[in-house]
């Protein structure tokens, strides 16, 4: 039986955003105006096929693109698409395209155009990460006509409309993908479809959007246009607000949440984000998490409440498994079966020979000290993760004697130390929309970003069952055993929390809100300012 997506009533969701959302004092939506939004994170790239950090999202969710969006309960539904069809066999899916809708540089968004994103896509090393996991079972695709295009598979895998409707699958001007002189860093020298046209970026500084006048959508951007400055700084960020430097910013830390709430001025909203939990990867393929007693004792040892409370001052909310809470496919069952037991941590320690301790207090054996190594890349660094990991070495110091070395690096540095296996922790959280992504990714023997060092001939079963089925109830068990198996049975991971999002802006400021599959800022097609 074929299966047949038509284009989706409601024209706010096939722009790709949720709907408006009014602030107390910004009236109905109007257009023109300029915005000034300061955010966190200065993205490292701007090309869309790179996108690789959660909080640039929205500004290349501004600019780009793709067939297909997410709805407002997690489905996909068409975009740059009218419609798609799925093969009974599950092996293509055939893509009718919208008529008439152009790139910024003039270029058709037609079959052509497609195949040719798919094909760039496809260089080696251009995004191995992609071409393992969404793409690994992508045969071809077909430019049928000039507004037909057909995705063929070697196998069913519900992966890929997934990535068909994310940022990575977002399409770019196929001669813009020519004439770029810096591909993979992006910028206004790739031609997107989006409400924005991104015409000015200055590192260090900010990103500048105007709206796009030709955009296919219900309407235009209400917006003329926005200005996105980079303001790493918590402190920074919310004093531009309550000063009136900016009228929003997102990632609002929980010191000044108060502040904020206090503000007769301001709102405040809140976003738990989907994906996976923020989460340290031990890597067991070296001394000392080799030992899985070492691996158990290194989770007992931390009060995970204690120093989230002492960071987040009450905000956070707690993870026990890489899924992140707020995912589909998490398992509660999880919850409570590690606790931060000192005295379980202290006895597993004895038992693994590191029995004797320095004049510092840490444990030693054989002559060498209990040490594990956490290098973080300064560009991934978001919700105080780097105040995070210093109460996180005092506390394993204080409750078992083991040393955690932390290393705030720049990204070329961090890589490095990667790739030589010099490190013993690794922190992520990812914000795939369909969790089974970031699964792959992360724990799969292939995977891109494992670092545990373990290849598991279990973990990769269900990892690849999971991915050939779109029965979400059959996904849903096994990735509940995959949890089982990593968390519980091999003592991989230390989940900690599930990252949220905040947005904080002047009352007069409408539309802002988050994207219901992912939990992060929308992008501003439908932001306004009010009189």
């Amino acid at each position: 039986m074929r299966t047949r997506i038509l284009i989706a009533a409601a024209l706010l969701v096939l722009a790709g955003c949720s709907p408006a959302r009014p602030a107390a004092d910004a009236g109905a939506p109007r257009s023109g105006g300029s915005l000034t939004w300061g955010v966190e994170t200065e993205p490292i790239t701007f090309n869309p096929h790179q996108y690789a950090q959660a909080k640039a999202r929205l500004l290349v969710a501004n600019a780009y693109e793709g067939l297909l969006t997410h709805d407002q309960h997690g489905g996909v539904v068409p975009l740059l698409a009218t419609s798609y069809e799925t093969a009974p066999d599950g092996l293509s899916y055939t893509f009718e395209l919208r008529p008439d809708v152009k790139f910024w540089d003039g270029t058709p968004v037609d079959a052509a155009a497609v195949k040719a994103n798919i094909d760039q896509l496809r260089q080696p090393g251009y995004n191995p990460g992609l071409l393992a996991v969404q793409l690994k079972n992508l045969k071809s695709v077909e430019a049928v006509d000039a507004s037909t295009v057909r995705y063929v598979l070697t196998r069913p895998d519900v992966l890929i409309l997934d990535f068909i409707a994310s940022p990575q699958g977002a399409l770019v001007s196929p001669a813009s993908l020519k004439a770029a002189k810096d591909l993979k860093a992006g910028g206004p020298e790739l031609a997107g479809t989006g409400p924005f046209i991104l015409d000015r970026y200055t590192a260090g500084q900010e990103v500048h959007f105007t709206r796009n006048p030709h955009y296919w959508g219900a309407h235009p951007a209400y917006l003329d246009e926005i200005t996105y400055r980079f303001l790493k700084e918590p402190s920074v960020r919310v004093g531009a607000l309550t000063s009136g430097q900016v009228q929003v910013i997102e990632g609002v830390p929980a010191t000044d949440q108060q502040l904020i709430e206090a503000d007769p001025r301001l709102t405040l909203q809140r976003g738990l984000n989907t994906g996976t939990a923020y989460t340290y990867y031990l890597n067991a393929s070296r001394a000392p998490f080799d030992d899985i007693r070492v691996r158990q004792a290194f989770r007992e040892a931390l009060d995970v409440d204690a120093v989230l409370n002492a960071v987040y001052r009450g905000t956070a909310t707690r993870a026990w498994s890489v899924v992140s809470p707020a995912g589909p496919f998490y398992d509660r069952a999880l919850e409570k079966t590690y606790a931060g037991d000192t005295a379980k941590a202290n006895s597993l320690l004895d038992q693994a020979g590191w029995t004797q301790r320095d004049a510092d207090g840490f444990r030693t054996k054989d002559g060498k000290r209990l040490t594990v190594r956490l290098v973080q890349s300064a560009p991934f660094v978001r919700d105080r993760r780097d105040v995070l990991a210093q109460a996180v070495q005092a506390a394993v110091k204080q409750s078992a004697g083991i040393e955690v070395k932390v290393s705030l690096v720049d990204q070329g540095t961090a890589t490095k130390a990667l790739q030589d296996n010099e490190y013993e922790l690794f922190d992520n959280s990812r914000l795939d929309t369909d969790t089974g992504v970031a699964l792959n990714l992360l724990l799969s023997s292939s995977g891109a970003i494992n670092r545990t060092g373990v290849k598991d001939a279990t973990t990769d079963r269900l990892l690849d069952q999971a991915q050939a089925t779109g029965d979400t109830a059959r996904r849903t068990e096994l990735y509940r055993r995959l949890q089982q198996h990593v968390v519980a049975d091999q003592a991989l991971v230390l989940p900690l929390y599930a990252p949220a999002d905040q947005i904080a802006a002047a009352r007069t400021v409408g539309g802002l809100g988050f994207e219901p599959t992912a939990g992060v800022p929308g992008n501003a097609y439908g932001v306004w300012l009010g009189r």
